[in-house]
């Protein structure tokens, strides 16, 4: 399987998935019901805003031999983004952009790597300095990962202390996506809280992939990678090596062009020699 990254435009917005299109889990304030809210034109409004405003927002992966989308990402500073103001390890820093979203179609798991890289690439050559993202914790074995001793949200660690033995988590293995909607509900705090588990990267996905908690949570962490100016290295070599390849395209194409095989082709003349040859004299004899 071929896949290529593009970034999103407002063009082929009509060519995402039908949930991307939809959901505006992050674009717009909670409902005041609480009731999930949908809407492509909102959603649309969101990306066309931020493309005049701010830049690139979202990376695509398309499926060469098909042209569907697998995958998109995300991404806007965290003032664009309202939902981002209502977590319990808000708000995101200042510095940074807010990664709100890798979503992969069924069976394609793989590209959510490469769309990261993406973003990061892209991120990067804008000089931005950091980037966070808010964590599902899907495992609730594994939620100690991401919690401070007392359980509770801790800014500005960037190590996670150890699992509380006695906290009030139950001895589950895997959580549903109902049972983390109620239990969102109750940590945040908020009756109105609805949550879109298909729009949330999994926190497992974030600290493999270099991530940092900087806030701890049982259920929301919040992670931050930072984009020293080091990290541009790779990306900036991959840029001037594709470059060079490019020139050297050209190059060979235009030598291939212009070359002229052997023994084709007018002859060249000296200009010291006459091109005719010299008229014979007669010999005078005595």
């Amino acid at each position: 399987m071929s896949v290529s990254i593009v970034r999103l435009e407002l063009g082929s917005f009509e060519s995402l998935p039908q949930h991307t299109r939809r959901c505006v889990f992050w674009e717009v304030e909670p409902t005041a019901n609480g009731e999930s809210y949908e809407s492509e034109f909102d959603k649309e409004a969101w990306i066309s805003g931020l493309l005049l405003e701010w830049g690139a927002c979202g990376q695509v992966a398309i499926e060469s031999t098909t042209n569907n989308v697998i995958g998109t990402a995300f991404y806007a500073p965290p003032n664009r983004v309202p939902r981002s103001q209502h977590f319990p390890t808000s708000p995101v820093s200042h510095d940074a952009v807010l990664l709100t979203s890798i979503r992969t179609e069924p069976g394609h798991d793989e590209v959510a790597t490469i769309l990261l890289d993406a973003v990061l690439g892209d991120l990067i050559r804008r000089g931005v300095r950091a980037v966070e993202s808010f964590g599902l914790v899907r495992n609730g074995a594994g939620a100690a990962e991401f919690c401070s001793p007392t359980g509770s949200a801790t800014s500005g660690s960037t190590e996670s202390g150890p699992a509380s033995t006695g906290g009030a988590l139950p001895d589950l293995d895997f959580w549903t996506d109902e049972a983390i909607i109620e239990v969102a509900r109750e940590i945040l705090e908020d009756p109105q809280a609805d949550l879109c588990t298909a729009c949330m990267i999994d926190a497992s996905f974030l600290k493999n992939s270099g991530f940092d908690v900087v806030s701890s949570h049982q259920r929301f962490p919040r992670f931050r990678l930072e984009l020293d100016e080091g990290l541009g290295w790779k990306f900036e070599v991959e840029s001037a090596l594709e470059k060079l390849v490019v020139m050297a395209e050209i190059d060979l194409a235009g030598r291939q062009r212009t070359a002229v095989p052997v023994g084709s082709g007018t002859a060249r003349v000296s200009a010291k020699r006459s091109p005719r040859p010299g008229v014979p004299q007669k010999c005078k004899c005595p």
